[in-house]
C-alpha cells in the first residue's frame, strides 16, 4: 500500500477555496436631525422670525395709524397752534395750511409751510413741528421797525433791511421818518440805506444821549448824503425851527457832536439856521440851501475844523 503524499497539489487546494469574496457593505450611520445640541440654534431662528415679524405688522399698523385715523388728522386752524405772534395776523398764517386740512399731520411738508409762512412781510423767521397725534406748531419772530417810511399814498413802518411793513392797527410806535426809499427801490439798496440810518441813529445816541428825540425825519434819497432834520437843538431852542442837517455817509456822531456844541453860535451869527451842511473838511456851511453863508460861520476857528476819523460802523436795532 502506498502512502498518501505529504502535499497536495496546488489545484487541489484551490477547489476548496471560494471563487468569490463578497465585498462588505460599509454600515451607514445616520444622524439625528434635532438633537439636543441643534435646539438652541433653532430656538434662536424662530425667534428672530417671530420678532421680524412682529415689527413688520407694529410698522404696519402704525403707518396705516398715521396715515389714516380721524384720530391724526388737521381737520380745522385751531389745531395750530401760533407762538410768538404779535402784529401778524393767525388768519394769514392759518391760510398756508389750507391745503393740508382734512389730511393726516404727518403729511404736512413742514419746510414748504416755513418757506410761505417766512414770506409773510412781518416776519423774520419761522420754525414749524408735528405735535402728535393732530396738532401743529409755528413758532415766528417778527420783524423789528426801526422807522416810519414817508411813501407817496402813506406811512408805513420799516425794519432795518429795508422791509418795507403794513403798519399794524393795535401798535403804537415812536420812530423817526425816514424818505427816499419806497417798494420801486431793489431791496438791496433799501436795506444798504437803512443801514446807514441805523448806523446814524446809533453814532449820535453815543456822542449825546438823547439825541435820537431830536431826530424828526431822515432823507436817504442820497446814498453819499443822510439829511437829518432836527428839532430841539441848543440850549434856546423853544422856538426855533427844525435843522436841516446834512451829515454825509460817515463820522455821524463826531459831526452831531459839532453841531450841537456850536449850534446856539451859529444862530447868533446866522441870525437864524434853517440847515447846515457838515460834509465839509475844514468848514461848515449854514442855510446852503438859501445860500447865506456869512464870513463869520465859513472861517470863524469854531467852524474850521479838521475833519475828524471815521467811527468804526456796527449796527443797531431799535425795538418798538
Amino acid at each position: 500500500m502506498s502512502a498518501e503524499p505529504d502535499y497536495l497539489p496546488a489545484d487541489a487546494l484551490a477547489e476548496d477555496e471560494p471563487k468569490y469574496l463578497r465585498r462588505q457593505k460599509p454600515v451607514e450611520i445616520r444622524k439625528r436631525k434635532f438633537s439636543r445640541k441643534t435646539w438652541p440654534l433653532y430656538r434662536r431662528v424662530l425667534a428672530a422670525i417671530a420678532a421680524v415679524l412682529t415689527i413688520g405688522l407694529a410698522a404696519y399698523q402704525a403707518g396705516h395709524y398715521f396715515l389714516f385715523s380721524p384720530g391724526v388728522m388737521l381737520e380745522s386752524p385751531e389745531q395750530i397752534e401760533i407762538q410768538g405772534s404779535r402784529y401778524v395776523s393767525r388768519d394769514a398764517i392759518a391760510e398756508k395750511f389750507s391745503a393740508d386740512l382734512g389730511r393726516s399731520v404727518v403729511r404736512v411738508p413742514l419746510e414748504d409751510r416755513r418757506k410761505a409762512i417766512e414770506s409773510l412781510p412781518w416776519v423774520e423767521q419761522a420754525g414749524v413741528q408735528r405735535v402728535l397725534p393732530n396738532r401743529i406748531r409755528v413758532e415766528i419772530t417778527e420783524r423789528l421797525p426801526v422807522a416810519f417810511l414817508r411813501t407817496a399814498g402813506d406811512v408805513s413802518l420799516v425794519d432795518s433791511h429795508g422791509m418795507i411793513l403794513e403798519r399794524p392797527s393795535d401798535g403804537e410806535f415812536r420812530f423817526p421818518v425816514v424818505s427816499g426809499i419806497g417798494e420801486s427801490m431793489q431791496r438791496e439798496l433799501r436795506e444798504q440805506r437803512m443801514t446807514s440810518y441805523v448806523q446814524f441813529m446809533k453814532d449820535i445816541e453815543l456822542a449825546a444821549p438823547g439825541a435820537d428825540d431830536h431826530v424828526s425825519e431822515v432823507d436817504l434819497s442820497d446814498a453819499a448824503d443822510l439829511r437829518a432834520t432836527l428839532t430841539g437843538l441848543g440850549p434856546a431852542s423853544g422856538g426855533a425851527a427844525p435843522v436841516l442837517v446834512h451829515f454825509g455817509d460817515s463820522n455821524f456822531g463826531d459831526r452831531y457832536r459839532m453841531l450841537s456844541e456850536n449850534i446856539a453860535q451859529w444862530r447868533s451869527s446866522a441870525g437864524s439856521v434853517d440847515s447846515v451842511d457838515l460834509r465839509f473838511a475844514r468848514q461848515v456851511v449854514v442855510n446852503p440851501e438859501t445860500r447865506v453863508v456869512t464870513p463869520a460861520v465859513a472861517h470863524s476857528p469854531a467852524h474850521s475844523v479838521p475833519r475828524p476819523a471815521p467811527a468804526s460802523p456796527k449796527a443797531a436795532h431799535k425795538r418798538p
